[in-house]
């Protein structure tokens, strides 16, 4: 638990390479940041930037070469291996681009599947699982398996599957890519309501500009560094 006034997330010294040697590229030089829960948070810049490297080391997925990240008060990266895959199915929900659902299960039972690796009965999960598709407007396809979906209900299946056990951050990697206007919308909304949540945090890397006006803060990065970082007032989410 983060004490009072403290970020949520607290990201110091973060730097990141790929390749070994005089192959090396450095991704990530020197990130300092500090995320705020009941915020909704944007990442924005070009591809190749340093977003989606970060965001996966802030969500416990990629380990960094040096620094640190505090989520609500823990250091994820001096938890031992089994300790930070448990903190990580409890506490964090991530939404991947590409939508890795489980092609033998139902929508409603891909949307389920963090609530039965935490221990819920599985008939009792699928049951949450479908009813956060249904307020992502998926209530009649909640039986249908992803090869009988669209590349847009996948997308929101991934999303509810992020969402069903009510993670304390949710990070989400270009969430409504893949969605016309109204379905993104739609979903962006439900975030917001999740990030406006106490104790609750939500960032999203996104290029979707249709979006930004319920930003919070919008966070800009070029190059591995962060370059500008503003408060934003968003718009009322629910007119």
């Amino acid at each position: 638990m983060s004490a009072a006034g403290a970020p949520a997330i607290a990201v110091r010294g973060i730097r990141k390479s790929f390749g070994t040697g005089d192959t090396a590229v450095e991704v990530l030089k020197g990130i300092d940041l500090d995320i705020e829960a009941g915020k909704l948070t944007y990442l924005v810049g070009e591809s190749g930037s340093g977003k989606t490297t970060l965001i996966s080391i802030i969500a416990g997925i990629l380990y960094p070469n040096s620094g640190s990240v505090s989520l609500f008060g823990t250091d994820i990266y001096a938890l031992p291996g089994n300790d930070l895959v448990r903190f990580r199915l409890n506490n964090i929900g991530f939404i991947f681009q590409q939508y890795n659902l489980l092609p033998t299960l139902t929508a409603a039972q891909n949307a389920a599947v963090p609530l039965i690796a935490a221990g819920m009965r599985r008939e009792a999960a699928v049951r949450e699982g479908a009813a956060v598709l249904e307020r992502l407007g998926l209530g009649p396809q909640v039986d249908r398996l992803p090869r009988q979906l669209s590349g847009g209900q996948q997308q929101r299946v991934a999303i509810a599957r992020a969402l069903v056990h009510k993670p304390r951050l949710v990070v989400c990697d270009e969430p409504t890519a893949a969605l016309d206007a109204a379905s993104g919308r739609r979903v962006m909304e439900l975030l917001r309501d999740v990030a406006l949540e106490p104790g609750r945090a939500v960032l999203i890397v996104t290029h979707d500009n249709r979006i930004f006006s319920l930003a919070d803060r919008i966070i800009g990065m070029e190059d591995g560094r962060i370059t500008h970082d503003a408060a934003h007032a968003p718009e009322e989410a629910h007119p």
